[in-house]
């Protein structure tokens, strides 16, 4: 059975957001950035990216998704 998993709803880079993943590694599957080289955080507090994939996401979590930038 394809997306079995509920919807949930969270707050990505400040907005709304929903997500079928269970865990932040899921996520930025999910938005196509698991390639990308990038920062998490959830709920505030930053994950690493070996930790993404035992770090679990919640209805009404908070998740930001930051990639480095060059230049000044």
């Amino acid at each position: 059975m394809l997306n079995a998993m509920p919807k949930i709803e969270l707050i990505v880079n400040g907005r709304k957001s929903e997500t079928r993943a269970q865990t932040l590694a899921g996520l930025l599957d999910e938005q196509e950035l698991s390639d990308a080289r990038v920062a998490t955080a959830l709920n505030g507090h930053f994950v690493p990216a070996a930790k993404r994939a035992t770090t679990n996401i919640q209805a009404g979590d908070s998740v930001e998704i930051v990639s480095a930038r060059q230049g000044g």
